[in-house]
């Protein structure tokens, strides 16, 4: 490997200043209860917004907001109610583990009785049909007239959670329940056998909302110094009701680096750097609040040097590193900060806000660094490490103060 072409004498005090404890507290909050999980559109969303608003106020940031509107957001609005009965036993099933409804349901809150039959074989009209595996919802709403709805095999989580998804298709013509896969084969088994009944309900609206980014701008870039943008996305999925979704890694966690990095670095970057930051709405819902800043951003003519971090709870063996756009000065910067700071990196991808900048030709680059669940219960704050966050920090403040230092000097092994 190539040694570090830029002398780090300075960066060193820098990052011995990052504490993980501060940025646990930081993903605590966030995760609380009184944010409610921070969808967007949401009361707990604006909570958090305006949370956030006053940490880069007293941050010494000059804040701003960006308002865009987000259409038809998937909100399940009641628990659903589903049972099922093997001509023996009717059986309960709950909510967020057994059964959940599909972002392409239809609503239907009235309880709909049927008996069970499996999808393409037999009379569907007034059944619940199982979706065999591999078989689409496309080429399932066509062996479905009249049915009751459809039921899809669904994997859950080490936990046993299934996950929220909030960006996808549109409502299709029926209600669609998620089994978890164990539950699927047992219905399909009792289907199978001519037996069987499911009542069940999908509770699920689509609403227009109001979604809004927080700006924090520290440094103003002079005399062709470099402009650097940190960003994080502070919306998650949500709380459904009765099932709390804290959204703790994804991404208290990667707003807590954020913030920290953007306090050390604020005040120690050299003169002429540009610093901001970027707080996303709307990455729940398509990465809709990178998009609108990206779009700004073009419209103004700027073209800072993207960090995004997304997932910063978990480091297992790597951090996964995503790149897009003109990024090989950033990434190159982004490599030799990972050798000083002793973090190993891999090429994975990041898919997540880094990628509506890339789109609009900035240099971005993701990063990624695990979680312990995923849109679900089990992405608890608890379960963030602060050595993760300190971990991945470190390497923001590294790649920042590199880049900003000495640009024109950093090598690579990642080559041109």
């Amino acid at each position: 490997m190539n040694t570090p072409t830029v002398p780090v004498s300075g960066l060193d005090p820098l990052l011995s200043a990052v504490d993980g404890v501060r940025m646990a507290a930081t993903v605590a909050c966030l995760a609380g209860a009184p944010f409610a999980g921070r969808r967007v559109g949401t009361p707990g969303g604006a909570a958090a917004r305006a949370w956030l608003g006053r940490h880069l106020a007293d941050l010494d940031a000059a804040v701003s907001f960006a308002a865009f509107p987000v259409a038809s957001v998937p909100e399940v609005y009641a628990v659903p109610a589903v049972s099922w009965h093997d001509g023996d036993l009717v059986r309960e099933l709950e909510f967020g583990r057994d059964v959940a409804v599909h972002p392409a349901s239809a609503q239907q809150p009235l309880l709909l009785r049927g008996d069970l039959a499996v999808a393409g074989y037999g009379e569907p009209t007034g059944r619940w049909l199982l979706v065999p595996a591999g078989m689409s919802l496309f080429d399932a709403y066509g062996r479905a007239d009249r049915a009751a709805g459809l039921l899809v095999g669904r994997g859950v989580d080490a936990d046993g959670w299934q996950y929220t998804v909030l960006a996808g298709p549109h409502p299709g013509p029926l209600p669609i329940l998620t089994l978890d896969d164990a539950t699927h084969t047992a219905l399909r088994r009792v289907a199978e056998a001519g037996r069987g009944r499911l009542a069940g309900n999908t509770p699920i609206r689509r609403i227009d909302v109001s979604a809004a980014n927080v700006h924090g701008r520290w440094r103003t870039p002079t005399g062709g110094g470099t402009d650097l943008l940190l960003t994080a996305h502070y919306d998650g999925v949500g709380d459904h009701p009765g099932l709390r979704q804290p959204g703790a890694a994804d991404n208290a966690g990667g707003v807590a680096v954020v913030l920290e990095a953007a306090r050390i670095l604020a005040p120690a970057l050299p003169a002429g750097a540009g610093l901001s930051v970027a707080l996303l709405d709307g990455e729940e819902t398509g990465a809709l609040g990178s998009a609108h800043h990206a779009a700004q951003l073009r419209g103004d003519g700027a073209t800072p040097l993207v960090i995004n971090v997304d997932g910063a709870g978990h480091l297992q063996r790597a951090a996964a590193v995503e790149a897009g756009g003109p990024a090989h000065a950033l990434l190159a910067a982004l490599d030799q900060a990972a050798r000083h700071t002793g973090l190993p990196l891999t090429a994975g991808p990041v898919a997540s806000d880094n990628r509506r900048y890339a789109a609009a030709g900035l240099a971005a680059v993701g990063i990624g660094a695990g979680m312990a669940g995923y849109h679900s219960p089990a992405d608890t704050a608890d379960r963030v490490e602060p050595a993760t966050l300190a971990a991945i920090a470190r390497l923001v403040v590294a790649t920042a103060w590199l880049i900003a230092t000495a640009p024109a000097t950093i090598s690579s092994v990642i080559g041109d």
